[in-house]
């Protein structure tokens, strides 16, 4: 039996969380970006959603918000380019009346290539987008959380960072540098209150994956102790977590949501 669309259930626990917070969102258009702006909306915060080319789909998750009776931008960057990445951490701050409470690096891209035949440039565009993109923006906002006292930065990772799958040698290895980046960071802005975590999503669903990969969904259904693929709310409510004070200990973690498939062994 499919689960149920949890992106009508409320966001139980979560309401009032970040109350009067900013936070961006990058790739915040669809799929997991979405479910997690709506999640922090959800908690009180005002979220700027950011978005590439999918400008509809991120002015639609921004129009639920406002319906919602909350606060909602929707920012438009390339974050390959540096200069985007700054400019889009302070168009977002600058909205947020120069503050910027928490950024979540979620954009980024999962192309499938056979390792033997990938190209360099195949290589560096996964990396540049999935990698330096955090790299760019984590310490933009780091400069504007510094100044304010403080702050939380969630990237989002993968449970492929320690699982590699085939054809995803630049996908596995971008988000294994993801996870590494955070707990450098973590150690480097620990000292100005800012916190750095990830969060590593197991398979999460989306419209048309049943379809597109019958078998892939059985398996890993049969696989998950919880018996079901995730929500994007599920890895939004894990962002809320690690972004509000109920995490204001925790820095430097890798936080898994995967249904519990990491923990089954493997012989």
């Amino acid at each position: 039996m499919r689960p149920p669309d949890s992106s009508q259930r409320p966001s139980e626990g979560c309401t009032g969380l970040l109350e009067g917070r900013t936070a961006l969102v990058t790739g915040a258009g669809g799929g997991i970006g979405r479910g997690i702006a709506l999640r922090f909306a959800a908690a009180g915060a005002a979220v700027a959603v950011h978005c590439r080319t999918g400008v509809a789909s991120a002015r639609e998750v921004a129009g639920r918000v406002r319906d919602s009776g909350g606060r909602a931008v929707v920012l438009e960057a390339d974050l390959t380019d540096e200069d985007a990445c700054r400019r889009l951490v302070g168009e977002a701050a600058e909205w947020g009346g120069g503050r910027l409470t928490a950024l979540v690096n979620n954009a980024g891209v999962q192309p499938t290539r056979p390792l033997p035949g990938m190209t360099v440039a195949e290589w560096r565009s996964v990396v540049d987008t999935n990698l330096s993109s955090v790299f760019a923006c984590t310490q933009a906002a780091a400069e504007v959380m510094r100044e304010q006292g403080g702050g939380s930065v969630t990237h989002i990772a993968s449970i492929e960072a320690g699982h590699p799958a085939p054809e995803h040698a630049h996908y596995s290895a971008s988000k294994a540098a993801v996870v590494a980046h955070a707990r450098a960071a973590a150690l480097e802005y620990g000292p100005h209150g800012i916190r750095v975590n990830t969060v590593s999503p197991g398979l999460v669903d989306r419209d048309g994956l049943a379809e597109a990969w019958p078998d892939g969904v059985r398996r890993w259904r049969g696989a998950a102790p919880l018996g079901r693929l995730g929500r994007p709310e599920d890895i939004g409510d894990a962002c809320v977590f690690l972004a509000s004070p109920l995490a204001s200990w925790i820095t430097g973690h890798d936080l898994v949501v995967d249904g519990g498939v990491s923990a089954r062994p493997t012989w």
